[in-house]
């Protein structure tokens, strides 16, 4: 067995006698419940039988969630790849239609039993556990408290002006996610994994974090994007006024996230930075970044 790269849960490459790669995930505790796990299973398995590269977990004795000493663990497939090259107009078509495959099978039926992408969720959530815990210092605390209701309070106006209707998603949509394999091997291109973070929300957040640069690239990048992604299905273009308050209830949720896992035997290892003065000053810095971004004019595609 050999350790791979993962903080929220341990996963693991497993080596079967008959030189067979596998991998096994055990699942943080008490972060989702079995039905919520399940249904991840279950919605990764709807993927697979549409023929979407998803990378899911294999039918073992005849099911996919496994318990042993206190955890819950799956098995996969390994599959290899590298990281897609978001520069290519190519690729950023092809994976904006697979992306769109996805919320097809997404928009059938809705999650019963995983968690919602919304302000409440995501940011007053967040922000009322940061206070709950007293981990922000004093000489932070209100200047960041400041900034983050005025930050939520513009989220809130955005999904109030912009309603979209919210689809299964994969929820983590990040480049990291999205393994990339030569295109003359039998089924080259893009492979997604990691559906650990499916929620319901809207479309746009499984395409906003696969865009980055200044607003000039940002705009051709989603465009770029949205063009493949509407081969195979409509985007609702006033989700696009969405993804700066996306991108800063992520931004909260994330020190909230470090918040909850402190007492993780490996959490001072990789995250040493936390609770600090100047951690803080930092997220306080790019909140008022935020509340700037969510007042520029909307990207064009």
């Amino acid at each position: 067995m050999t350790a791979l790269s993962s903080y929220e849960n341990r996963v693991y490459q497993v080596m079967l006698d008959d030189d067979q790669a596998l991998v096994a995930k055990f699942y943080r505790p008490n972060r989702w419940s079995d039905a919520q796990i399940l249904e991840e299973h279950s919605f990764a398995a709807e993927l697979m039988a549409d023929e979407i590269p998803v990378v899911g977990p294999l039918q073992l004795q005849g099911r996919t969630l496994h318990h042993a000493h206190g955890f819950a663990f799956s098995v996969s497939s390994r599959r290899g790849g590298r990281s897609p090259e978001l520069d290519d107009a190519e690729v950023l078509a092809w994976i904006g239609r697979f992306i769109a495959r996805i919320h097809n099978v997404g928009a059938r039926t809705p999650f019963a039993h995983r968690p919602r992408l919304n302000v409440a969720t995501l940011g007053q959530a967040s922000r009322d556990a940061l206070l709950q815990a007293h981990l922000i210092p004093l000489d932070q605390q209100a200047a960041w408290l400041e900034v983050c209701d005025q930050a939520l309070v513009a989220v809130m106006q955005a999904f109030e002006a912009a309603p979209a209707k919210p689809i299964r998603l994969h929820g983590d949509c990040h480049p990291g996610n999205i393994l990339w394999t030569p295109t003359d091997l039998p089924q080259g291109g893009p492979h997604f994994v990691d559906l650990d973070d499916a929620r319901t929300g809207p479309a746009i957040q499984d395409l906003w974090m696969l865009v980055s640069g200044d607003r000039a690239q940002r705009s051709h990048q989603l465009g770029l994007l949205i063009d493949g992604y509407e081969e195979m299905r409509e985007l609702d273009r006033r989700e696009l006024a969405l993804i700066e308050p996306l991108r800063t209830l992520r931004l909260i949720h994330y020190s909230a996230w470090l918040a909850q896992r402190q007492d993780d035997p490996s959490f001072q290892q990789n995250f040493p930075w936390f609770g600090t003065s100047d951690y803080w000053a930092g997220q306080v810095h790019m909140l008022v970044e935020q509340c700037e971004a969510m007042q520029e004019p909307v990207l064009v595609v």
